[in-house]
């Protein structure tokens, strides 16, 4: 009996549920990987940190991974009729999209002699499991992660890579992507796993004072291996101790699963508000101010902070997660554009997208989501520069215009005779007074 497993966001060979089970109950085992034909519009560091993924999963398989394109419920019903498989097995997905197209492919298969098997999650608890007394999902994070901790950590599972019988890609139609992928590119299990371990060993106990800086190196740099499922999120909870970091560490986990969960039970909040209420909130037309959004995109707003993450951003791919909040407060407060426009940004560019962590990521800095204190917060970029990057080492690396000025002056450029000298443009708007704008567009809501 041939089975096809079919890799999504589960691109590792170890601590995979369903591939464990394929390689345990099939006799002959074909990895497959569908590469998404709706990419368009995607950066191209984004597409390229999803080729290096699955690069470095097919250079894990003894014999290769075969890798299509195109539409999953009509590429794997075809390969599964060409191979003589009677069986597809995936990890079960919970996001929209990924839920979609699982069941396509059901229905697909539904008057043939082909069997869809769907077992497991990327999760350590499966979307829709932690639930109140009364059996209906939690909205708030803290009850939600008390709850989530009740379910314990479960042990990883081990795969034993060479007693599986693989079977090798069919040369015409494999897709020809994977050699063209940049070897600067570090992606897959086996750099996830040295990831974690370097994690663990020089910043996990400092964690809990330095994730918030983004002019330390004090993040864990797994949030590309957790959303590209090179790392299962129970692999980190089984080594995890005690302590006031790994304890941090062990909640922002438990972050990334209720906003799954969230997800899961409300599947339009993927970009759809999650609180209604906020519909009705006014809104700037981008199309009547594009100035503002190209200067938001590009880090020219003339606002240090904001302006380093957009142009971190752009140039890696990767933000750092305070960083993600000022930019989007910014946005949706100072700018008064509707949260989805850079949450559209963000999945165009960012190579750890993940829809549930975006989207509502996104709607707990706009006050549209799950949070109980929502609109009231806006962050003031200057405050949060000071706090969080110091020294301006942050800013300074970022934008070379202001390499020039020292230590926390590089925040208020506008206070320094030399802060404009080198071209960085003064603030297009007074933070100030868009703050009182957007809570005076919040009472008109209210009333």
């Amino acid at each position: 009996m041939i089975s096809i497993f079919w890799f999504g966001r589960d691109r590792r060979l170890q601590d995979n549920e369903a591939l464990t089970f394929a390689a345990e109950s099939s006799p002959s085992l074909l990895p497959v990987f569908v590469y998404p034909a709706d990419s368009i519009g995607l950066s191209s560091l984004r597409e390229a940190s999803i080729a290096a993924s699955v690069k470095a999963l097919s250079e894990s398989l003894p014999l290769g991974l075969q890798v299509i394109t195109g539409d999953p419920a009509v590429v794997l019903k075809e390969l599964a009729k060409k191979s003589g498989a009677s069986r597809i097995i995936a990890t079960r997905a919970f996001d929209p999209e990924g839920a979609k197209h699982q069941h396509e492919l059901a229905a697909a298969l539904a008057a043939s002699e082909v069997e869809l098997l769907l077992i497991g999650s990327n999760y350590q608890v499966m979307p829709g499991q932690v639930l109140k007394d009364d059996g209906t999902p939690l909205r708030v994070y803290t009850p939600f992660y008390k709850r989530w901790l009740n379910f314990g950590a479960t042990e990883p599972f081990l795969l034993d890579v060479e007693g599986v019988q693989w079977l090798a890609p069919d040369a015409s139609i494999q897709h020809d992507f994977l050699g063209s992928v940049s070897a600067s590119l570090q992606a897959g299990e086996k750099h996830a796993l040295e990831t974690w371990r370097r994690f663990r060993q020089e910043r996990i106990f400092d964690y809990s004072d330095n994730r918030n800086r983004p002019d330390l190196n004090g993040t864990s740099k797994l949030s590309h291996a957790l959303a590209h499922g090179e790392i299962h999120p129970r692999t980190l909870l089984a080594q995890l101790g005690n302590s006031p970091g790994e304890e941090v560490f062990r909640k922002e986990i438990a972050w990334r699963e209720f906003y799954a969960d969230v997800l899961f039970h409300n599947p339009h909040t993927v970009d759809e508000y999650y609180d209604k209420r906020f519909e009705q909130l006014r809104y700037d037309d981008p199309e009547k101010f594009p100035e503002k959004l190209t200067a938001w995109k590009t880090g020219q707003t003339g606002y240090p902070i904001v302006d380093a993450a957009m142009r971190q951003l752009v140039e890696t791919g990767w933000m750092h997660n305070r960083a993600r909040m000022i930019v989007a407060s910014f946005l949706v407060k100072d700018l008064h554009f509707e949260w989805q426009v850079g949450a559209r940004f963000f999945e165009q560019h960012l190579t750890d997208y993940d829809p549930a962590s975006n989207s509502h990521g996104w709607q707990w800095t706009a006050g549209c989501g799950t949070d109980a204190s929502p609109f009231y917060r806006v962050f003031n970029p200057i405050l949060q520069g000071s706090k969080f990057d110091p020294a301006g080492e942050y800013v300074r690396r970022w934008i070379p215009e202001l390499r020039h000025l020292e230590g926390a002056r590089v925040h208020e450029p506008w206070n320094d005779i030399a802060g404009f000298q080198n071209g960085y443009p003064p603030p297009i708007i007074d933070h100030s007074q868009e703050r009182d704008e957007a809570l005076g567009r919040l009472e008109e809501i209210k009333r």
